[in-house]
Formats: C-alpha cells, sequence, structure tokens
C-alpha cells in the first residue's frame, strides 16, 4: 500500500485489509511518502500495534516507486496491491487467491465501487460507477467474469512480476495498464472476477478532482506516446471534446467579430451540434433516477464536464510534449509541483 497525506482514511484501509480472513500467512507492507498531514505517524502507531504491519519508505513520493519498494520488501508468493483511499471486501484477498488458482491467471483485479460522504464526493461516486463517467472499463461496473486488459488493484503471482520486471518507475499514472500490458505480452492471463469488490472513496473537492483528472489523462497521453494504438479507443474521447469546445470558442469569436457572416458562419455554427448533445447528456445524467438530492445533482452538472475537460486537457498535453514531471497533486494541499 502506497501511502501518501491519507490521515482521514488510513486506517479503515488498513483495518479492511488485516479483517481479511485467510489460512495462508499474510502481511501488510506500506510505502510511506512524505505526509504532512500526520499520515506517518498514525501509521508507525498501527505497525506497533500489529506485528503484520511493516514500513518501507518511499521518499520520491511517486505510487509506482512506493509499490516495487514494498513487493521488494515482501515475503510471501502472491502480491495483494491494496490503496489507502480504498476498503476492501469482507473475503475479498480469499476470493482473489481462489481465483488465481482457479483460472491460472497472473493477475486477478474487481470492480473499484465507488463511495462519498459529501454531496459532492457523492456526485463524483456516482460519476464512477457510469460508463458515462469513466468510459466503461470493466472494472467501474463490469458484471461478467473475463479476461480483462488490466485489472484494479490487482492481486498478482509475485513470480510473474519479477519475470516481467515489477511496475515501471518511470510513470507516474497508469502504471498498472502498462504492468498488465507485459504480463499479457509475455503470455500470461490477467483475469477480471466481478464478485471481488473494493470499496473507493474519490477526492473531496473540486480543485482537487481537476488536479488528479488533469495529471492521469497527461499519463494516458504518455502512454499513447509510448504504446500507440495499443490503448482502447474510449481513451480518445475526453480530447476530442477538448478539441471541440476549442473549436467552438474560435468559431464563436469570428462570429461575434463579423469575421464569419452568412452561410460560412452558419455552415461553421455546425461545430455546436455536439456540444449541445453533450450538455442535453450532463443534464440527463445529473436529472437521472439515483442521482441523489439536489445539491448532489447541481454538482453533477459541473463534476462531469470536470472530469471529462481536465483529463482531456491532460491527455493532449501528455500527447504533444510528454507527461515529463507530471504528478497527481490531488493529496499535496494548495502545492501542484512535483515532490522533489
Amino acid at each position: 500500500m502506497p501511502v501518501l497525506n491519507e490521515s482521514a482514511y488510513l486506517q479503515h484501509a488498513v483495518e479492511s485489509v488485516l479483517a481479511q480472513d485467510l489460512d495462508v500467512p499474510a502481511e501488510l507492507v506500506l510505502a510511506l511518502g512524505p505526509s504532512t498531514d500526520g499520515t506517518t505517524e498514525l501509521a508507525r502507531a498501527l505497525a506497533d500495534g500489529d506485528d503484520r504491519i511493516r514500513l518501507v519508505d518511499n521518499p520520491a513520493a511517486h505510487i509506482p516507486v512506493g509499490l516495487n519498494a514494498a513487493i521488494r520488501a515482501s515475503r510471501y508468493p502472491t502480491i495483494i496491491r491494496v490503496d489507502a483511499h480504498s476498503e476492501l471486501s469482507p473475503g475479498y484477498a480469499a476470493r482473489a487467491l481462489r481465483t488465481l488458482e482457479r483460472t491460472g491467471a497472473a493477475n486477478v483485479g474487481g470492480v473499484m465501487h465507488a463511495e462519498g460522504r459529501t454531496p459532492f464526493q457523492k456526485a463524483v461516486a456516482r460519476l464512477y460507477n457510469s460508463p458515462v463517467g469513466l468510459g466503461g472499463g470493466a472494472y467501474h461496473g463490469g458484471a461478467r467474469e473475463s479476461e480483462a486488459e488490466s485489472a484494479y488493484l490487482g492481486v498478482m503471482r509475485r513470480d510473474v512480476l519479477d519475470e516481467v520486471g515489477l511496475f515501471d518507475e518511470t510513470i507516474r499514472r497508469g502504471e498498472d495498464w502498462e504492468l498488465n500490458l507485459r504480463i499479457r505480452q509475455a503470455g500470461h492471463l490477467v483475469w477480471f472476477d466481478p464478485d471481488l469488490s473494493v470499496t473507493y472513496w474519490p477526492r473531496e473537492s473540486w480543485l482537487r478532482l481537476a488536479r488528479q483528472f488533469r495529471a492521469t489523462g497527461a499519463w494516458r497521453g504518455e502512454l499513447v506516446r509510448r504504446f500507440g494504438r495499443r490503448n482502447g479507443l474510449r481513451f480518445f474521447a475526453p480530447p476530442a471534446l477538448v478539441l471541440i469546445v476549442a473549436v467552438a470558442i474560435v468559431v464563436g469569436v469570428l462570429q461575434l467579430t463579423g469575421v464569419l457572416a452568412g452561410v460560412s458562419s452558419l455552415i461553421a455554427a455546425a461545430i455546436y451540434l455536439p456540444l449541445v448533445a453533450y450538455a442535453l447528456l450532463v443534464l440527463a445524467v445529473a436529472l437521472a433516477p439515483g442521482g441523489g438530492g439536489i445539491l448532489q445533482r447541481l454538482w453533477t452538472l459541473l463534476v462531469l464536464p470536470t472530469m471529462h475537460l481536465s483529463w482531456g486537457l491532460g491527455f493532449l498535453a501528455g500527447v504533444l510534449r510528454g507527461a515529463r514531471d507530471t504528478v497527481d497533486a490531488s493529496r499535496l494541499g494548495t502545492r501542484n509541483t512535483p515532490l522533489p
């Protein structure tokens, strides 16, 4: 479990791991980044109270670096990746081990089930669980057990990880997708089991959400630079929306200044049609049954385009210039720069 500024979530995450009922030895390795909110002190207190918890340092704060440090420090033949912003469902680990054995897969993952506490977080969670929000990947709500492109978090065979080379530490986001690509290229199976469920708690504020999605989009753009069309078509929808918005703004300015007029203006106005359709989609999602109270529905009107546009802007920057030092700064308070 890589950990950075998770004082509000860490204890629940750790408790959900330690409560797993297993008939084999297990440990929890926490990779501690340079937190500033008391998370490190909390982690040390938890480790002092349970000898199954081990601590390693992750001064770089990057997720793949922390994951690799924890994997190298671990002692058992199966690696279960867990997240400090998540909680494992009861029986998760035992079922995952059975699925690994039954399918012969190298990596098994399940459903990311997002939950929220505030109206804002509930709106984000609902969109995480919807194909409209995150593009319909199996782990956002798939119902059929099957071979998969990637796995959320993942329950992995250690010998396969050693074979393919652990996580790529040059990738700050999307490192799980890239690892699963190498696993599949090596001839191993990645498997989705919908009966495996992990509760995920999204970011708690609009600014943090926008930062998270911009960084994630930038690294997806980087992955497109590296791996081209091995990336699914769904990843190209948000940047297409950004480009349409940009063209619509230019057309609007030209119309207002009189540069475009008459028939040419009418033809150019066709660019507004997909934006009208998108606005109607956002409105329909906000008004759909299960959308919660009025405040949650209002947040949905802002959150859905924020997710798509932030991700799309990040993607275009990542494709054009590479992700470079882009990091997910959504857990760093007001900071939006790479850690030292």
